[in-house]
């Protein structure tokens, strides 16, 4: 039996999509005008107030405030943190590792992407921090590319694993897929069932006919994926105390392919590179 259930994933209309663009160009925009504000001595908390007055000058709305009981726009995590941090007063370091969350809503419609970034550039981390968040961004395009209409969730999460784990054997390396962490689907709600994991699970999964939109956010660490939760009831750490990575876009299948919501480009240099279909909606 299926840990899905009858989960499914609704189909959308062309004109759902178009919507569900200027959410996720709008959450895209935002996170690359952070990526140029981040560097050693500025404080989570400022990049959070950053993003908020760009959302909303930009005619959305932070749709991570909509999250009962969280007030920020961002998570911001860093270092061992893996997903969740709260933006506050931590000041940043050369060679910290951070992973920014970010979302906007836009007349109903929702946008979800994280990056993860060196402060200061990849050559002040640690060679394998850098070699981290790559291998993790690499894993998101690899399970974005698998999507096919009529496919299922495992096309998506299989290939995921699949590249982090050649990578690993590559490099050397253990790393550590999050398995308590996933995607999920989204549209009308930031957070929408089902659940989208970033490896294979078994039995059936919900499949992905045309219309199809989700979230697809892989997490790795740099050594084991065991986690627990602060005391702040939403950062979320790495148990041996190693590095962690994020990277998430949302995405569509359109009836000719792909089309990355919440991408500038809309997927086309990564989907091309990798021979899959980039297909946005004229």
């Amino acid at each position: 039996m299926s840990f899905f259930g009858r989960e499914r994933f609704r189909a959308r209309t062309p004109d759902e999509l178009r919507a569900m663009r200027v959410a996720g160009l709008l959450t895209g925009r935002t996170l690359e005008m952070l990526r140029g504000e981040v560097r050693a001595g500025t404080t989570t908390g400022h990049l959070d107030a950053l993003a908020e007055e760009f959302i909303r000058s930009g005619g959305g709305v932070p749709n991570f405030q909509l999250v009962p009981g969280y007030a920020h726009t961002l998570c911001t995590s860093v270092n061992d943190e893996i997903v969740h941090g709260i933006p506050g007063d931590r000041v940043l370091r050369e060679g910290d590792l951070l992973s920014i969350d970010c979302g906007a809503e836009v007349d109903g419609w929702n946008g979800d992407s994280a990056i993860t970034v060196v402060v200061g550039g990849d050559d002040a981390a640690h060679p394998a921090a850098a070699r981290l968040s790559e291998i993790t961004r690499r894993s998101l395009w690899a399970g974005i590319a698998a999507l096919r209409p009529g496919g299922d969730l495992n096309d998506v999460g299989g290939a995921i694993e699949d590249s982090i784990r050649d990578d690993g054997r590559a490099d050397g390396v253990a790393y550590g897929i999050v398995e308590d962490y996933t995607g999920h689907g989204i549209g009308e709600h930031m957070h929408l069932p089902p659940n989208i994991p970033n490896y294979r699970v078994r039995g059936r999964t919900p499949q992905t006919p045309v219309g199809t939109t989700m979230a697809i956010e892989p997490m790795v660490t740099l050594g084991d994926q065991a986690n627990h939760v602060l005391d702040d009831d939403w950062t979320v750490v790495t148990d041996d105390g190693g590095p962690a990575a994020h990277w998430e876009h949302s995405v569509a299948l359109t009836a000719r392919g792909i089309w990355v919501l919440t991408a500038l480009d809309g997927g086309e240099a990564e989907l091309t590179a990798r021979g899959a279909p980039f297909a946005p909606l004229d």
